[in-house]
């Protein structure tokens, strides 16, 4: 991935936060706060916006340090956002595992968000570019969950899950497990991709929330690939399953 388009990803981020930002400081505008006598105002029209990575982190297993980041953000209402996601691996002198997406999303119920829109993947692979189509929301227990699904121009399928679920041992010290699955219906070897169920990153992270916007954590994490995935990386001389020792922060906006 070359260094102008980390540079772009970085600075969309940057814009989203930015948005929030401000936002925030019209809504502390005095001016801003109804006077007696007149109409509340309806608010779920109002444009926000938000950003948050849940990992910007270094992993380690003894050799061969590598660093991940998984971040979102979006802008919209209520009802309505645009969104960017982003997330990555850099290792060995190469970017891996660079997934983008582009969505727009919709409230359909409550707690859950249908989301459509592109997925590119780039990285130090050739690129590859998906229609997508998923939900988004908190699922009963409070687990955080995104199942999307992909279409490739060549016909190809996808699916990813994600979950991750907040334990509070203390009001700031917080133990989340997370899990990231990815299946393929035909293989990529131009990728090391293998068709089938392909690969899996969990972990379990321990963070101390020094602000609710500002959270150090450590964890252990563990990445694996499976079938005809693992047989490519095997040929290629990289490791089909691996522990690392994690450290990192959560942040957002």
């Amino acid at each position: 991935m070359s260094t102008f388009r980390i540079i772009g990803l970085a600075a969309a981020l940057v814009l989203v936060a930015t948005a929030a930002a401000a936002q925030t400081a019209a809504a502390n505008d005095p001016a801003a706060v109804p006077q007696p006598g007149a109409m509340p105002p309806v608010t779920d029209r109002g444009i926000y916006a938000h950003a948050i990575f849940n990992q910007l982190e270094g992993r380690w297993n003894g050799s061969n340090p590598e660093f991940r980041w998984d971040g979102q953000g979006w802008i919209g209402t209520d009802y309505d956002k645009l969104w960017i996601k982003s997330e990555g691996t850099l290792g060995k002198g190469a970017l891996d595992d660079g997934q983008q997406q582009f969505l727009y999303s919709r409230a359909v119920t409550t707690y859950f968000d249908l989301q459509g829109g592109l997925r590119s993947d780039l990285d130090s692979r050739p690129t590859r570019n998906w229609a997508a189509f998923g939900v988004q929301g908190l699922a009963p227990y409070f687990f955080d969950l995104e199942v999307t699904g992909f279409v490739s121009g060549e016909g190809h399928l996808a699916g990813k899950l994600e979950a991750s679920y907040d334990l509070l041992l203390t009001q700031r010290l917080i133990l989340q497990p997370q899990i990231e699955l990815n299946l393929y219906s035909k293989s990529d070897p131009a990728r090391l991709v293998g068709a089938g169920f392909s690969d899996i990153d969990t972990g379990l992270r321990l963070r101390y929330e020094l602000d609710r916007k500002f959270a150090p954590y450590i964890g252990v994490v563990y990445q694996g690939k499976f079938g005809q995935t693992a047989n490519f990386a095997r040929q290629a001389g990289e490791s089909t399953g691996d522990v690392r020792f994690a450290f990192g922060v959560r942040v957002w906006f």
